[in-house]
């Protein structure tokens, strides 16, 4: 083994080539996945608000993507850490979820009801998420510590050239190629997004090498994980189920009472279905079924690293900001414009277009950051960057919350892309030197829980916001946005410094 890795390092310095090539061919993928999320973000309240949906319902409806990307990433992580074939570990998720997303891609703009619009968001959300876990576990299993943060910048830059071109693809479409505009262009964007996905995931998984379990890179942190205690753990365990669940019961017992706004339900469940997960990884450890991966999961929730808890907290703020941007950004520049109130009208969607174009905007944006990330959180720290560039994210929410023209809003997207390029690449290096390599696959999924619980969070209290204190004015939410941001910035400076961050 060690005259393997003299050959190895003595090859990367006299040819550095291969070694550079093997990394772009392992994130190439990225770029197809994050055309999905690109055309996602961009047209879904399109697609709702041409099916009738109203602009205080959006956030309600776009509940699909957080919810299954809360269920599945967990599990895909869970899974893929014991798996091990002819493709690897996690390749089969790559590649199985890559092709499921295809086929949902082409389906989505094809619906003709609301319902079945949600129905079919579950399903691309849900499949996208197969094929998106496994990348970032992909480059911890792969690369020692002190090539992470260039290897999840490297990602960032291809997540942020497939959501340039996701995001400008309906306006090149029109502009370009003729297509007829409105739900014409949406159908063909999402034809070529499913071909780009197919052929750029294929490429990484055909390409790429993965280690063996008892191979993996090294330099993952190697800490304790505690088990659960026979007994006080799981005494501990159901009362956290108990008050979890009762907590979930109780809001959803005073938002019928006092009849608050239905999104509340959505919060009540969420707590009383954790609740029941933890009484239930207590019932099947009893009987002695310890190997359930519902009950390793829910343990794993419960004694996550120091790093991932404050990450917790940063990412709540940060994700929160940025579901209220995807969800309002087209109706709040719409409202600017008189003639674009009406979503069927061709004022909404040119509207809307520019909107793809001030998104491929902030995401070129994050591109180019993330290429230098690497040297400023070198110099200055990751927590210290990832405050700096949240705080440039703040500032260009509050732009797009307050500016009047819609002309002028490419400025605050810098701001934006600043921010974005932190929030896709410096707490996947953080994490990735703060929990155990064997459990690298789980735990990238468990933090997305926390990119997740926020999404609900916002998707739950939103629509409140927009209808009672801003009166139904979507740029609102915009500006709740940039205040979650500022307080994202704040807790960065918190997160559990590593001895070389």
């Amino acid at each position: 083994m060690q005259a393997t890795r003299r050959r190895s390092a003595g090859a990367g310095r006299s040819s550095p080539r291969p070694a550079a090539w093997h990394l772009w061919n392992m994130c190439l993928g990225l770029f197809g996945v994050q055309i999905v999320w690109g055309l996602q973000n961009v047209n879904t309240s399109r697609i709702f608000q041409t099916l009738g949906a109203d602009v205080d319902e959006l956030a309600l409806l776009w509940i699909a993507a957080p919810i299954t990307g809360l269920l599945v990433q967990p599990v895909v992580g869970h899974l893929s850490d014991r798996t091990w074939g002819r493709l690897g570990r996690r390749r089969p998720y790559i590649l199985a979820g890559g092709l499921l997303t295809a086929l949902a891609l082409l389906a989505m703009p094809s619906v003709t009801t609301l319902w079945s619009a949600c129905v079919m968001l579950w399903v691309l959300t849900a499949s996208i998420n197969i094929a998106m876990e496994p990348f970032r576990a992909l480059v911890a299993d792969t690369l020692p510590e002190p090539q992470r943060t260039s290897a999840f910048a490297l990602q960032v830059f291809f997540i942020g050239a497939g959501a340039v071109f996701a995001s400008a693809l309906p306006w090149m479409l029109t502009n370009w190629f003729g297509v007829g505009g409105g739900a014409e262009t949406v159908s063909a964007a999402y034809a070529v997004g499913a071909l780009v996905l197919v052929v750029t995931v294929g490429w990484s998984v055909a390409t790429t090498l993965e280690r063996p379990p008892g191979k993996l890179a090294a330099g993952s942190a190697d800490i304790a994980h505690p088990e659960v205690p026979s007994a006080r753990g799981a005494v501990a365990l159901a009362r956290s189920g108990v008050g979890w669940a009762i907590g979930g019961g109780l809001l959803a017992g005073l938002t019928g009472w006092v009849g608050a706004p239905r999104e509340l339900y959505l919060a009540a469940g969420i707590s009383a279905v954790f609740g029941l997960l933890q009484l239930a990884a207590v019932l099947l450890r009893r009987r002695g079924r310890t190997s359930i991966g519902m009950v390793v999961i829910v343990e794993d929730i419960l004694h996550m690293p120091p790093v991932l808890k404050r990450l917790a907290l940063v990412q709540f703020f940060t994700w929160f900001g940025m579901f209220a941007l995807w969800v309002y950004a087209i109706p709040a520049v719409a409202a600017l414009d008189p003639a674009a109130r009406d979503p069927g009208s061709a004022a909404y969607g040119r509207s809307a277009d520019w909107v793809g174009m001030l998104f491929a905007e902030y995401n070129a944006v994050a591109a180019l950051i993330a290429l230098a990330l690497p040297a400023v959180a070198l110099r200055v720290g990751r927590r210290a960057c990832h405050a700096l560039c949240l705080g440039c994210g703040a500032l260009g929410l509050l732009g797009f919350a307050t500016f009047a023209r819609a002309d002028d809003l490419w400025l605050p997207a810098i701001g934006i892309g600043v921010a974005w390029a932190a929030t896709l690449s410096l707490p996947y290096a953080m994490l990735s030197d703060g929990v155990p390599a064997r459990k690298m696959g789980v735990y990238m999924g468990i933090h997305n829980i926390f990119i997740v619980l926020p999404q609900l969070v916002a998707a739950a209290t939103l629509g409140v916001l927009v209808r009672v204190p801003f009166g139904g004015a979507p740029g609102g939410a915009l500006m709740v946005a940039a205040v979650a941001l500022a307080a994202g910035a704040g807790l960065a400076l918190t997160i559990p410094k590593a001895p070389d961050a």
